[in-house]
């Protein structure tokens, strides 16, 4: 279905721009980095559980709320030099804590520019305004994914805007009949689209990199979806950021064995700078440990 589609969007001229041509070679050869995260919602740095936002009253299920700001925790990842972390706005614009935010995520590339990623929002006509405040690359799902469905119309819109080098598809997915589907709006809504290796190999040629929180473990610190990083570690094209469940040093082993030293890791709930057990330092120290 989506060979068909590539290429008629091709000829169309709709979905394809020269930046998104050159993609068939695997990934540059890179070992497993742990990349943090800051989460924002209703203005506060905080954990959630996956899939529990609910726009509509501002409310969602929380694991920890810090009493910290954004630009705080991008410091510290700036002084632990870890890079390629993500800022991500977990509310909708039309909440009236959109703006407060949207300015914790701002201070939060500001303070460490260049050094992380962000999402939640993100359009072909706000991307640049986040990049010039200091992100690495934007992150994406709900402008592509539309209607259920994969819009190249915008895909395109966003590779005219920022380039495929400054874009990261968010291809976050829950399992239902047996198969991972990618969600958008916070998770609330499931599209048409299966995550497996050709829906890989057909959005490599937009982006820069995958995000790929499994959903129903985002948040529970309750163990990996082995299913769905066997998938991903399977497939060898761009770099990979996978998130959810990940509870002990064992966890990010496993993710190393099973992805193959390709598949980079973000851990929140589970973290003590969150509230959990993981020591901070000892996730990096282990990290950087593995790769010698």
């Amino acid at each position: 279905m989506y060979a068909d589609a590539i290429i008629f969007v091709i000829i169309a001229g709709v979905g394809v721009t020269p930046q998104a041509e050159n993609c068939g070679d695997e990934q540059e050869e890179m070992l497993m980095e742990f990349r943090p995260c800051i989460d924002i919602h209703n203005g506060r740095v905080k954990q959630l559980i996956g899939g529990t936002v609910a726009d509509s009253i501002d409310s969602a299920r929380e694991n920890y709320v810090s009493e910290k700001s954004a630009a705080w925790y991008a410091e510290l990842f700036q002084e632990k030099n870890l890079k390629n972390g993500h800022v991500v706005l977990l509310n909708s614009k039309e909440s009236p804590y959109y703006e407060s935010t949207k300015a914790q995520a701002m201070e939060a590339l500001r303070a460490y520019p260049g050094g992380l990623q962000v999402g939640g929002g993100i359009t072909a006509e706000n991307a640049e305004e986040y990049l010039d405040a200091g992100a690495s690359h934007v992150i994406v799902t709900s402008y592509v994914f539309r209607d259920g469905d994969i819009s190249f119309e915008n895909l395109n819109r966003l590779l005219e805007a920022v380039g495929k080098k400054k874009l990261v598809l968010d291809l976050s997915c829950r399992k239902k009949d047996g198969r991972y589907y990618i969600m958008t709006d916070r998770w609330q809504r499931y599209t048409k689209v299966a995550l497996d290796e050709d829906i890989l190999d057909l959005l490599a040629s937009f982006c820069d990199e995958f995000l790929i929180h499994a959903v129903d473990v985002e948040g529970k610190i309750c163990g990996i979806e082995t299913d769905l990083v066997k998938i991903l570690g399977r497939w060898k094209r761009i770099p990979i950021t996978y998130a959810g469940g990940i509870r002990s040093l064992e966890d990010i082993r496993t993710i190393k064995e099973i992805g193959q030293d390709k598949i980079h890791v973000t851990i929140g709930s589970a973290l003590d700078l969150y509230g959990g057990t993981m020591k901070f330092d000892d996730v990096i120290g282990y990290v950087s440990s593995e790769n010698e």
